[in-house]
């Protein structure tokens, strides 16, 4: 799978938005978005009117752009989205808040999802107790997420998790820094996932 390696601010201001891709950054007065809001590029400071398909490409780019996910498994979440029943585009954005790389990055367990990924590709978490490796493993109501025991030990992780302590956390995630445990309570609402999207527009772009 193709990887993005260029700077991940660029995307920030392409969406002129805050996608949190570099942790702590984006809270900072440091942001290139704060900065500079506007598209990167030689024609970024120009305003440009984006209409009908236009719109709905970016609302699609912005959330794939959010959880860092390739064009491929984006629209693989959507398909499973869209063969369950309900609202597609909320039964989407449930699913992504699922993924493992965000519960760890929501939990204040990691930087930022992109080192979510690194920790748990290089395998230092567990869910029930099994080994988990994959980033995008869903989780489910009732699961228990944690460090293996070798890593809570780990005085860079230890020292990680402590200092997200003052971090808010959404409600359908319980959060024991002191074990370095997170139970999946329930699954989360609209309301409970605060992503400036309008979901039904990816959903309409991908049912053209």
């Amino acid at each position: 799978m193709s990887r993005y390696s260029e700077p991940v601010c660029r995307l920030c201001r392409a969406e002129r938005e805050k996608l949190f891709l570099k942790g702590n950054k984006c809270l900072s007065e440091k942001c290139p978005v704060e900065r500079r809001p506007y598209p990167p590029g030689e024609h970024g400071r120009t305003r440009r009117r984006i209409l009908g398909y236009g719109i709905q490409l970016r609302e699609k780019q912005k959330l794939k752009r959010y959880y860092s996910m390739s064009e491929r498994q984006f629209r693989l979440f959507f398909q499973r989205a869209e063969r369950k029943s309900g609202i597609t585009g909320e039964i989407l954005l449930q699913m992504l808040e699922r993924r493992m790389d965000n519960i760890i990055f929501l939990s204040g367990f990691s930087h930022s999802r992109a080192h979510a990924r690194q920790l748990i590709s290089h395998g230092h978490f567990r869910v029930k107790g099994n080994k988990v490796n994959v980033p995008s493993q869903l989780v489910n109501k009732g699961d228990i997420v944690s460090f293996r025991d070798k890593s809570k030990t780990h005085e860079e992780l230890k020292a990680l998790v402590e200092n997200n302590k003052g971090k808010t956390v959404p409600g359908w995630l319980e959060v024991d820094r002191d074990k370095m445990e997170i139970k999946i309570v329930s699954f989360p609402t609209r309301e409970e996932i605060p992503i400036p999207v309008e979901e039904h527009l990816v959903v309409e772009l991908y049912s053209k």
